[in-house]
């Protein structure tokens, strides 16, 4: 009786999971075999599709075009990573502290940039920054200068701007979210112990945040190592940016399949950037955890 219960237990979860398990199997397992049963083979003018076996990685490997876009994105989370993340802490604390007026607008306002797409939001700031048009435009046409924020030295300094605008709210609500989940009463305690604003952030709030932050360092870097639409997008709008094909990697892989029809040296491309994103995501995951789980 009871084998039978707890089959039957068992065929309901399954029941239970078989669409997620069916959708998950069709939108990420069969993409990734399939691209990397494109890895294989290389296009060719004569004979079509030829089986190279391993040879489109070894050629990625030396392609310095490749681990240009890299190096640029590994200096961008880097820089950009860190100060979106340290602002959005900001923005929680203050959130948090309940000397705000009106902290369900500023809550809201501060998330809505999340909400924008991310096309519109490039255009919306490549109108913005733009100097034949837009803000720099009139500020240089003002005061006589020559202020550019597209140079090939500066767009990508703009680039995050536009990612820290569009993703410090969203960053901002997780660290609100973990600051919520912190009992009140040991805010009262610490009251009654003297203890101030700022050493209730130190021992309290701060160390409530650990968790939180290993989970928004993660979701920033998979999010900055498939940075597309902003130099997609630029080179459209702005002259003389200094975006190339390659100037990241998923912009070459995106050039390198759908403009030079080298689908399989993209999926190549595309399968060592999971791998090396994923391998940084869990590195910062078990340095981050560890470093939790020990203070």
């Amino acid at each position: 009786m009871d084998q039978q219960r707890a089959r039957r237990r068992s065929r309901i979860g399954l029941a239970f999971i078989a669409p997620f398990g069916v959708l998950f199997t069709l939108t990420l397992i069969v993409p990734i075999l399939y691209a990397a049963y494109l890895s294989l083979f290389q296009e060719r003018l004569v004979g079509g599709n030829v089986f190279v076996g391993l040879a489109n990685y070894g050629k990625l490997f030396q392609d310095p075009q490749f681990w240009d876009g890299v190096w640029r994105v590994v200096r961008f989370t880097l820089v950009q990573v860190p100060i979106m993340l340290v602002l959005a802490m900001a923005l929680a604390l203050a959130l948090d502290s309940r000397r705000l007026h009106g902290a369900r607008f500023l809550r809201a306002s501060i998330f809505l940039p999340y909400a924008v797409p991310a096309i519109v939001s490039t255009l919306m700031w490549g109108f913005l920054l733009g100097v034949k048009y837009g803000l720099f435009g009139s500020l240089n046409e003002a005061a006589g200068t020559d202020l550019d924020p597209f140079t090939p030295g500066t767009t990508l300094i703009s680039i995050g701007v536009m990612v820290t605008w569009a993703f410090t709210g969203f960053n901002m609500l997780i660290f609100y979210s973990a600051l919520k989940a912190v009992p009140r009463e040991l805010y009262e305690a610490a009251a009654i112990d003297g203890a101030g604003e700022f050493q209730v952030v130190r021992a309290i709030k701060l160390p409530a945040l650990r968790g939180s932050l290993v989970v928004t360092v993660i979701f920033s870097i998979i999010g900055t190592f498939q940075m597309f639409n902003e130099p997609q997008i630029l080179p459209s709008m702005v002259a003389n940016s200094g975006v190339t094909t390659f100037y990241t990697p998923n912009l070459y892989a995106y050039h390198l399949a759908f403009t030079g029809s080298q689908q399989g040296y993209a999926a190549a491309l595309a399968l060592v950037m999971a791998a090396l994103t994923i391998a940084v995501a869990y590195a910062v995951q078990v340095r981050g955890l560890r470093n939790a789980s020990s203070q």
